[in-house]
């Protein structure tokens, strides 16, 4: 099958469009043709070689899939062959077939083209499980999503209004993306280029009260502003390290306040708690979806030719949203 490979590891210039093996489904497991996948940002730091996907898991790059089921394992029931499905995977989804778990996928809605689809799974899954099952957001409360822009940002704004739509939402963002994540319905948007320390800004919207969910990729930079802007049983839930992994923290105010600092991720959970957010989401979040309340926000669909485009745009922060990486024409 064609699949994109990589030769060492490093920047855009390892990515090469070669042949791999089709994977064969193991007995719980679904084959699934590939009609497209996404770029996500765990994808550029495997190609940097720190990332390793999980034991058993495939070392193509891609975390999540739309396609067609094209074979099922022998102990799957619930999914036939030509059954519309998107999915989590652990690796593979650069390529024209992919195996994922059979209580990993969900069917893609009548209304949803294949490219939407190949949003859904990473970015929104990760926004619903530490915003809504782990950070437990609240309609009413208020949250800081950090990240303007980026999939787990936009897909957390669009869950969230949809889900808890009486949510005050604070977002940090650069100031190109800024008017866009005001018209995704932020209620705050803060530059991040000229206020790194947004306590004070935080404590005068929220009339000193603090929030209840941070979202928080940035880490150590971001540890002394979160916790003095969470408010009294505020969760920070940490889904990423990209400025540190040590900071000094104030833990008398943490225990005065009742703080809890939450630390996920995703990929390496077993299958089975993967399969139970899976049908979480799947039971709350996806009706949104068929509807068209939540509609996937796509920066641009390259072919799977243009990998190497499409990473450096994600490299260059030139997206707002999605990036797709088309497989087969739909």
């Amino acid at each position: 099958m064609k699949a994109v490979q990589l030769d060492g590891f490093g920047g855009v210039e390892v990515l090469r469009v070669g042949e791999a093996e089709r994977p064969v489904p193991g007995e719980n497991q679904v084959l699934i043709k590939v009609m497209a996948t996404s770029i996500n940002r765990p994808d550029l730091v495997q190609r940097e070689g720190k990332y390793p996907p999980p034991p058993g898991d495939s070392e193509i790059l891609g975390l999540e899939v739309a396609g067609v089921v094209a074979e099922v394992g022998p102990k799957v029931s619930q999914w036939k062959a030509g059954d519309r499905v998107m999915s989590l995977v652990g690796g593979g989804g650069y390529a024209e077939y992919a195996v994922a778990y059979a209580n990993h996928l969900m069917p893609i809605p009548e209304s949803m083209s294949f490219a939407e689809a190949a949003c859904v799974c990473e970015s929104y899954i990760t926004a619903f499980l530490n915003v809504f099952m782990i950070g437990d957001l609240q309609d009413g409360q208020t949250a800081i999503l950090h990240g303007g822009g980026g999939g787990v940002n936009t897909a957390a704004l669009q869950l969230a209004k949809a889900l808890t739509p009486n949510a005050k939402l604070i977002v940090t963002a650069h100031p190109s993306k800024m008017e866009r994540v005001k018209e995704l319905g932020a209620d705050l948007v803060i530059d991040y280029t000229q206020t790194p320390d947004f306590t004070e800004v935080v404590k005068e919207f929220t009339h000193k009260k603090g929030v209840d969910v941070i979202l928080d990729h940035v880490g150590a930079k971001y540890l002394a502003p979160n916790m003095n802007s969470l408010g009294y049983k505020g969760r920070l839930v940490i889904i990423g390290v990209i400025s540190g992994i040590k900071a000094e923290l104030n833990l008398a105010l943490m225990m005065v306040k009742r703080q809890q600092i939450i630390g996920s991720v995703l990929r390496s959970r077993p299958v089975s708690e993967k399969g139970d957010i899976v049908a979480e989401f799947t039971r709350r979040a996806l009706p949104k979806f068929a509807d068209r309340s939540i509609v996937p926000i796509i920066e641009k669909t390259f072919s799977i030719d243009d990998v190497v485009e499409a990473h450096r745009m994600m490299d260059e922060d030139r997206h707002f949203g999605k990036i797709v990486l088309q497989i087969a024409a739909e």
